[in-house]
């Protein structure tokens, strides 16, 4: 059946740029864009190899709700520095980055975003060897920062842990520009990756080894929410995608769809979809969370 001409990916860069511009800021972002990418082959074959889960999910603060609903932009849950957590237990991570697609998204299973308890079991059913930690990397608009000190973090973290493979599991727009940093800086020290990503223009322009690319709102690169065979499917497609790809540069589509109507393309980040009232709030809800951030990392950098 032919689908109508609005049924392809977000073009999310194009798609943010006009947003900020609607919104009165100027000076637009500079999306990361390399020519060369880095691929490291599996050293040796899946089941014999250790596999990290790399998240960009904030842990849940003190006395947070344990059951939040409807998502929505939280700036105090950004964190400025790599994380690192047991992989053998359970995790509050939340996804309230600035711009995920709060409209379509759901916070009620982090499933969707943060797949540690499946990948558990399919470690246990002998498909991988699960690193005794996941990794938190943090969102940071600075590329220069995300490269010099982030990046080296994150290896180190994951050269401790005996590491073979990542599966990197990005959320909002920025999101997937600092988890196809981390791939390339992986790749180039020996650790093989797979993005799972929704934001597919954004992994594509930087140059990232493999991608398995999900049509769905941002926020749900690991399945649909409360779907256990989509969440299912999509990790196991990244898995094949970690073992199959022959060299950088491979995406894989997953087949599955969101819904039966591609409409919900149109509602992310949309200034012609927008009343001027909605896009002041939106303006004024931005300023308040950038000044909460930057409260954040100045307290970051000074402890």
């Amino acid at each position: 059946m032919t689908q109508p001409d609005d049924d392809e990916p977000i073009r999310y860069m194009q798609r943010t740029r006009d947003w900020y511009v609607a919104l009165g800021y100027g000076n637009p972002y500079r999306w990361a864009h390399f020519i060369d990418v880095p691929f490291q082959p599996l050293a040796r074959p899946l089941s014999e190899g250790r596999v990290a889960l790399v998240t960009t999910a904030a842990p849940a603060p003190p006395g947070a709700d344990p059951a939040p609903g409807r998502p929505r932009f939280d700036a105090s849950g950004k964190f400025f520095r790599v994380y690192s957590g047991d992989a053998d237990r359970d995790h509050d991570l939340r996804n309230t980055h600035v711009a995920i697609d709060f409209r379509h998204a759901s916070s009620e299973d982090s499933n969707a975003w943060f797949p540690l308890p499946l990948m558990r079991r399919l470690a246990a059913e002998g498909r991988f060897s699960l690193a005794r930690r996941f990794h938190g990397m943090p969102t940071n608009r600075s590329q220069r920062h995300t490269v010099e000190i982030d990046c080296p973090e994150l290896v180190a973290r994951c050269r401790e842990d005996g590491v073979d493979a990542a599966v990197l599991v990005p959320n909002c727009p920025v999101c997937h520009q600092t988890m196809s940093l981390a791939a390339r800086h992986l790749e180039a020290n020996g650790v093989a990756t797979v993005i799972l990503g929704c934001a597919k223009d954004i992994a594509e322009h930087c140059g990232v080894p493999r991608l398995l690319f999900s049509d769905f709102p941002l926020g749900h690169a690991a399945g649909k929410p409360h779907d256990r065979p989509s969440q299912e499917l999509t990790l196991r497609l990244a898995l094949q995608l970690l073992e199959s790809a022959a060299g950088p540069r491979t995406t894989m589509q997953s087949p599955l769809r969101w819904s039966d109507s591609p409409a919900w393309k149109q509602d992310y980040a949309n200034p012609q979809r927008a009343t001027a009232e909605e896009l002041a709030l939106a303006r004024k809800e931005m300023d308040e969370g950038k000044a909460i951030a930057k409260g954040i990392r100045d307290s970051t950098a000074a402890s």
